[in-house]
């Protein structure tokens, strides 16, 4: 999952792995609430508590994303839920949330009238880095299987020194 990540950043040292979380989210709003509350669990475990304001902003984003525009409708089968991960190195913290379309996200511009629609905006604008790729398979024999992916993951990347 984490490879898409690895593109044009220096390399992750495992070594250097200090923690990480999941969150299996229900498919309602109220699930955005539960992932911010997710976020400063894990944040303050990890003490990282001055991040909080911008990481569960992001998170919420992605969270809301994921629950407007990849939920299966009311006559289409239920996929895999909504996950939110959680992964901190000693120089970066990865939010990345799992969802069970294949469909891209897209950034666009929102009247200004408008009461939505600058979600990915938002993420660009308080991570470093956000992007998005196709969810590996799960129960597929290695990186090449011939399966089709399920779903996507939207990832942002926070830097938490200037060593990176």
């Amino acid at each position: 999952m984490l490879e898409p990540l690895r593109q044009g950043l220096p390399p992750i040292d495992p070594s250097a792995a200090s923690g990480s979380a999941i969150c299996t989210l229900p498919a309602c709003y109220e699930s955005v609430s539960g992932a911010r509350r997710f976020t400063r669990k894990t944040l303050n475990g990890w003490g990282l508590e001055e991040r909080f304001d911008d990481v569960a902003l992001v998170v919420s984003e992605l969270v809301t994303n994921a629950l407007r525009h990849a939920l299966p409708t009311e006559t289409a089968p239920q996929g895999p839920p909504v996950r939110l991960h959680l992964m901190r190195w000693s120089s970066r913290l990865v939010c990345a949330v799992r969802d069970p379309s294949r469909e891209s996200p897209v950034v666009s511009e929102a009247p200004e009238s408008a009461e939505s629609g600058r979600g990915l905006f938002l993420v660009d604008s308080f991570s470093d880095s956000w992007g998005w790729h196709p969810s590996p398979v799960l129960g597929a024999d290695g990186p090449h299987s011939a399966a089709a992916p399920r779903g996507k993951v939207v990832w942002a990347l926070f830097r938490l020194s200037d060593d990176v």
